[in-house]
């Protein structure tokens, strides 16, 4: 059911005569509403499945790394060449025999080319990144919630992020009051806090004067000639209006040994509560009246009929609420009718967005002008506008308002038409702007993202003109960049003629609607999104929470890159589990976003360190240590096959037992994963030149070159350490065990100080621990070991020319190629 468009009535009769009244949603109790007193019959409407929270939210997927997948890859090219390498030693054997039962034991001698122990040393290693970013005090308050994905941090081309509580704070602060004729700023609030003292000073001087005689009637102040108002006045009458034009509730907390009845004091009572709080549905109405407040005027009560304003002298206005019409997406404007209790004054007041009020309001020459130049300071603005009322004219108005509300059909249409009734030739009070304060340092954390080669997207369910803003006062779209607003386009045709209008820009910022949105995807979607990839920022304004998912999956399908989704509310729930990457932060809006995301901030700006940081030494390090891995495997299993085809392919074993469990675990496994404390360049380095980051996208660091640059490492130095041991061992075959498996930690342990970049001392550690670990192991593994050869010079020797032969040529070719053709971070480390 939709509670917007049901439309009843319903008969009260507890009142003499009974009273009609409409059913509409201002009679729905929402979830978690207690009824004070009395009983409620009713409907339950919007539970289970219809709940917002539901619709607006997907099912979670199963979130891969890209980096996974690439090594996913390599280990199944691993196992074919498992296969290939046993086929092809069945084959040079000549087929004698049982050949099958020989193809399942080489199969099984070469078993190392899979790097079993890869699946733990990276889920260890990603333990370890997430421990990092949780204890780096840059970035206080970081949450790790997956342990599966850190280094898509490092990999991300697109990021989708939300407007408010993310990029801003959700906080607005009032900052321009223009009247027409002149502007005020946040240097001259004191002017109008003066022009509003002196004119409520002068009212109740005048009041005083004027006690003896009766109120005059409001149609002989209407009848009066007009005359050019002073700029107090106009002032008085801004201020007022926007004190009077709103849906804030004034809240007081009790204090100790004060009863709840202060919320509800008389006239004569104390207003000026220090613990005095406002609630809204909107930050925008709040900072209104926070406003007014700082300027004199305070509102001080309210409730359903009635509001209480306090004057600077401290005297109490108070006014009957008459009629209320509350903003809609579709008005973009709020009405209320008010009556001065003092003086029976009927007057209506509005205020909405300029694109709404400007038909309304009365001919004048500025307020385009004023709002463009606003709008360009980054600013939300609101067109303030009242109308003058008799007594007649609003009771005329009142009872066709009732009865358009008593239809059963067509209500809706009816009631505005009735309102708009009123809407015509209001006067033009003032327009006023309102900012939404940005989050500590998102310019800076923008730009550097920008320079990072990430392409930001804000989606975002304000209206198109706030987003606007935004936009250009947090430099997400450069004041110099071209912005092409995508107009409003309903049917195939009209999409077509937009997109066209589109494709002739170049280099410009997009900003569109989701209704347009929503057109163009279901007639062009390939042509849109390519031509929105093109832009260096898009705005989706009026999204829904499914939209902001479908427009994440969109571009994953479309251009296969990683995505990023950030937000702080549950809206942003499915676009985040719909990326490859899901940031929450903790905001005003709760904790929902931050805990369904994978990773979780405090604020926008640590994003910056995150992925410049963080998600460069994930990817690196894990790169490094899965490609470590199967080097690790297919030197031992290069030297079984050359051990084979030298004793004419016989599938036996060139190590057995300890030596095989030991070569993977204590004799190698701290060196290797100390990897991940490894880093390539320097925190400081990394946040300075975020161009750096484009070179991670590309997938350089893991890829199949790079994969077969390490199998033709491993092939030379298994050949090398095999050959070598074969030509220089002497009479008995446990000496060749001896030197090669001895020169094979060695060489280990000296490509693992090759492949480091950067030491830590826990590398160092882990490398003198597990050649100690070797060295102390060999006065018991006599099974394997002849105590008194490997004591001798000439194991030493022999062990270290092996070594020497197999790593020199390694090095020899590093240095070469830092000195003719070094990576960017070493151009900017040197």
């Amino acid at each position: 059911m939709d509670i917007h468009s049901f439309e009843g009535t319903f008969t009260r009769e507890d009142s003499d005569p009974p009273v009609h009244e409409s059913l509409s949603i201002e009679n729905t109790l929402w979830a978690s509403t207690i009824v004070a007193s009395g009983t409620v019959i009713g409907v339950v409407i919007y539970t289970g499945k219809e709940t917002r929270s539901v619709m607006n939210t997907s099912n979670p997927k199963n979130k891969v790394g890209l980096l996974d997948l690439e090594l996913n890859r390599l280990t199944k090219a691993l196992f074919l060449a498992l296969v290939a390498l046993s086929v092809v030693m069945v084959t040079l054997q000549g087929f004698v025999g049982p050949w099958y039962r020989n193809l399942f034991r080489f199969l099984l001698l070469f078993s190392y080319i899979i790097p079993i122990s890869l699946r733990v040393n990276l889920d260890m290693g990603k333990a370890v990144y997430g421990w990092m970013m949780m204890k780096d005090e840059n970035i206080p308050g970081t949450v790790v919630r997956t342990s599966t994905i850190p280094e898509e941090l490092g990999r991300l081309v697109y990021l989708l992020t939300d407007k408010t509580g993310t990029l801003t704070q959700n906080e607005m602060v009032f900052k321009r009051l223009h009247l027409g004729t002149v502007s005020y700023g946040a240097d001259t609030m004191d002017e109008i806090q003066s022009h509003v003292r002196d004119s409520y000073s002068q009212m109740q001087s005048q009041a005083g004067g004027n006690n003896t005689g009766s109120t005059p009637p409001r149609k002989a102040q209407s009848s009066a000639p007009k005359v050019r108002k002073s700029v107090s006045s106009r002032i008085h009458e801004a201020v007022k209006a926007i004190v009077l034009c709103h849906n804030v509730t004034p809240v007081y907390e009790s204090r100790a040994g004060v009863t709840g009845e202060t919320e509800f004091a008389e006239a004569d009572q104390d207003f000026s509560d220090e613990n005095r709080t406002y609630q809204a549905s909107s930050p925008d109405e709040v900072a209104l009246v926070q406003w007014t407040e700082s300027v004199g005027l305070t509102l001080v009560s309210r409730d359903l009929t009635s509001m209480q304003l306090k004057t600077p002298s401290g005297q109490v206005l108070s006014f009957c609420i008459l009629q209320l019409f509350p903003f809609t997406s579709e008005s973009k404007r709020m009405g209320i009718i008010v009556r001065d209790e003092s003086t029976a004054e009927i007057t209506f007041y509005m205020k909405g967005a300029d694109v709404a009020m400007s038909p309304i309001v009365q001919y004048n020459d500025w307020l385009e002008e004023e709002c463009g130049n606003m709008a360009r300071e980054g600013l939300r603005t609101l067109v303030v506008a009242k109308k003058a009322l008799t007594e007649e004219q609003y009771q005329d108005f009142e009872s066709r308002y009732t009865q358009a509300k008593l239809s059963m059909h067509d209500r809706s249409l009816k009631v505005a038409a009735v309102v708009e009734s009123l809407e015509r030739e209001m006067e033009l009070l003032c327009l006023t702007g309102v900012e939404d304060q940005l989050q500590a340092d998102v310019r800076p954390t923008l730009e550097m993202l920008r320079n990072a080669g990430i392409k930001i997207w804000m989606l975002t369910g304000d209206k198109l003109e706030t987003a606007t803003c935004i936009a250009k006062s947090s430099h997400l779209v450069s004041r110099t960049q071209d912005i092409h607003i995508f107009r409003q386009v309903t049917n195939r045709g009209e999409a077509h003629l937009e997109l066209n209008a589109f494709r002739r820009k170049h280099d410009c910022a997009l900003v569109i609607s989701g209704d347009s949105l929503e057109v163009c995807l279901k007639y062009y979607e390939h042509e849109f999104v390519e031509l929105a990839c093109q832009c260096p920022a898009v705005v989706c304004c009026r999204c829904s929470p499914t939209q902001k998912a479908h427009i994440v999956t969109l571009l994953q399908q479309h251009t296969g890159r990683r995505t990023c989704a950030i937000g702080d509310g549950g809206n942003d729930v499915s676009m985040i589990q719909a990326a490859d990457c899901g940031i929450g932060i903790e905001g005003k809006e709760g904790k929902q976003a931050s805990l369904a995301a994978d990773f979780s901030i405090r604020q926008f700006r640590h994003i910056g360190r995150l992925l410049m940081v963080h998600g460069r030494n994930s990817y690196k390090r894990s790169a490094a240590l899965g490609q470590f891995v199967m080097h690790r495997g297919l030197i031992i299993s290069t030297m079984q096959a050359v051990f084979s085809s030298v004793f004419y392919f016989a599938s036996v074993p060139l190590y057995q037992g300890f030596l095989m469990v030991g070569y993977a675990t204590i004799y190698t496994m701290f060196p290797v994963f100390s990897l991940v404390l490894d880093q390539d360049v320097k925190p400081e380095m990394a946040m300075l030149y975020p161009e750096l980051y484009k070179d991670l996208t590309k997938g350089r660091s893991l890829s199949f070159k790079t994969f077969l640059i390490w199998v033709l490492i491993s092939i030379y130095q298994g050949g090398i350490l095999m050959y070598g041991a074969l030509v220089l061992f002497e009479s008995e075959f446990v000496h060749v065990v001896a030197i090669s498996f001895t020169a094979l930690i060695l060489t280990e342990l000296l490509m693992v100080a090759l492949t480091v970049r950067t030491w830590h001392w826990l590398m160092v550690v882990a490398e003198f621990l597990s050649l100690g670990c070797y060295v102390s192991s060999l006065a018991f593994l006599n099974e394997y070991f002849d105590v008194a050869f490997i004591t001798t010079v000439a194991f030493l020797w022999k062990v270290s020319a092996i070594t020497v032969v197999s790593c020199l040529p390694l090095y020899v070719l590093k240095y070469l190629r830092r000195k003719l053709s070094p990576p960017s971070y070493c151009k900017l480390a040197s």
